[in-house]
């Protein structure tokens, strides 16, 4: 390959005849327009962003390791969970709702979201910085992140679209509880968990089988903003989070998280009192302990933004072998949802552009074609079966990864079992876990929230919606935005009905 001194070069190579001036008819004269680096410039220029993801559009990333420390082959096959194992990653954290220019210290959750480029292929865990989610079913959720979104007529985000989904969704209030306590706004990206939030099934060497779920805990400590101090950060650099961990990284100050996974025995699931695939419900960590695994360290930033970042693409049906999916709704929908966004977005050879490249050597795909390949197989077989030699695989009988499944053709809500509520966890997160000084932060961010043009009949669900989450911290939400509108606080309810309503 022959250098280039002289100067830039067009995209095919050759030397460019000038980056400052067009091809004109004399000094004064029109643009000719057979200027084909010109042309190029321009056109390349009108296309070179690709459109931004409708979902998780702001945040960043950094590169990394995951090492294993622990033995946890009795549960899986992965390779890249085998002790002593270490596999290079990426790791991009977002906000959910956000466009690409919008602040990244906005009240909401944050994406958590991990490809390991393992032995096996590449294993991509797409999660957020919440153990749980607003919605236990895939097909809510466009209408949930449009709700979430902007007013179709003023084109502003409208607090009263989010509650009136809210409060018609009730599943949503352990989230919500999450979204409006106090880790509603993590003071930096190194200062928040992450959660692989699904349920997924493990496989080991012999078979068995077993569910999962993965917990990623910071070493930095849980550290959190108040809404005050997102407010003023958001107006003074709306991309706080993002140069923090560039920074911070640069600086040789490397992030690190500890893995830790819950596992249930596979015929738990059956008979469980929670449904464990539930995405809106958490596994009580005392009949399921963590269990430590390994460390996750981000300790290189990305060279390119654009090509490592904006261009990566996660995708929760990147599994290997040893780990695979569960009937979890959300998750079975988001294996197609996440991989056809890429198609969308980025294209169809989407996966093989280099940071979303895989590690194996000798692969043999029978994708072919479409708008920017660059793999190529020359002229072997591009079909299966072949009698040219070509591998392809033919696996029958019951699949290793797969659950036993019976029934009517239905479309209903996952079976209700002994705990199944959709307030329980939430209040016991509000009465057990957080201390006074907590539920009054509490009260005062999600009252703010709905004096921010909430109306009826939205207001009077959302009121109840809380007192079904604990009655105590409804009502003081109630009397707290009754109090700023001057209108009195509603009658509370009978003995009768406060029982039923707790």
């Amino acid at each position: 390959m022959t250098e280039n001194t002289a100067g830039s070069t067009t995209g095919n190579g050759a030397p460019a005849p000038s980056d400052r001036n067009s091809l004109t008819v004399g000094p004064d004269g029109p643009i000719l327009l057979h200027d084909h680096h010109l042309i190029e410039q321009q056109a390349h220029f009108n296309r070179e962003r690709v459109p931004e993801r409708n979902v998780h559009a702001k945040g960043s990333g950094a590169f990394g390791t995951l090492e294993i420390t622990e033995d946890i082959s009795r549960y899986t096959r992965a390779a890249a969970l085998q002790p002593g194992v270490k596999t290079d990653m990426l790791a991009r954290f977002s906000t959910v709702a956000g466009e690409l220019g919008s602040p990244d210290t906005w009240r909401d959750p944050r994406g958590f979201s991990l490809k390991f480029y393992t032995s096996e292929g590449n294993w991509d865990l797409v999660g957020n910085n919440t153990p749980v989610f607003f919605i236990r079913d895939t097909m809510k959720f466009p209408h949930f992140i449009r709700s979430q979104k902007r007013s179709g007529a003023s084109g502003l985000r409208d607090n009263n679209m989010q509650w009136d989904f809210w409060t018609l969704n009730p599943e949503s209030a352990h989230q919500v509880t999450y979204l409006m306590g106090d880790r509603g706004i993590p003071r930096t990206w190194r200062h928040m968990n992450g959660y692989g939030s699904h349920t997924f099934m493990l496989d080991n060497a012999a078979g068995e089988k077993s569910w999962v779920k993965f917990h990623f805990h910071s070493d930095q400590g849980v550290e959190c903003l108040t809404q005050q101090d997102a407010n003023r950060i958001a107006g003074e650099d709306s991309d706080f989070h993002r140069r923090d961990l560039f920074e911070a990284i640069e600086a040789g100050d490397f992030p690190s998280w500890r893995l830790k996974i819950q596992v249930m025995p596979y015929d738990d699931a059956r008979t469980y009192r929670i449904n464990p695939f539930d995405l809106t419900k958490t596994w009580p960590h005392a009949d399921y302990p963590l269990i430590d695994v390994g460390t996750m360290t981000l300790n290189r930033n990305p060279e390119n933004h654009f090509a490592q970042i904006e261009q990566a693409a996660f995708e929760p049906s990147a599994v290997v072998p040893g780990i695979g999916f569960s009937p979890d709704k959300m998750l079975l929908g988001r294996v197609f949802a996440y991989a056809d966004a890429h198609r969308y977005r980025i294209g169809p050879n989407y996966q093989q552009l280099p940071v979303n490249r895989h590690r194996v050597e000798g692969a043999y795909t029978y994708q072919f074609d479409g708008p920017m390949a660059y793999d190529h197989t020359a002229d072997r077989a591009k079909y299966a079966p072949n009698t040219t030699g070509e591998p392809f695989s033919d696996e029958t009988g019951p699949a290793v990864d797969g659950w036993e499944a019976d029934g009517s053709f239905v479309r209903d809500a996952y079976t209700l079992r002994a705990d199944d509520d959709d307030f329980s966890q939430a209040g016991a997160l509000v009465r057990d876990v957080w201390d006074d000084d907590a539920r009054d932060r509490f009260v005062a961010t999600v009252a703010g929230h709905l004096m921010g043009g909430v109306s009826e009949p939205v207001l009077e669900k959302a009121f109840d919606y809380w007192k079904n989450v604990d009655a105590d911290t409804g009502k003081r939400i109630e009397e707290a935005v009754r109090a700023e509108r001057g209108t009195d606080v509603a009658p509370g309810p009978t003995e009768a009905e406060d029982v039923v309503s707790a």
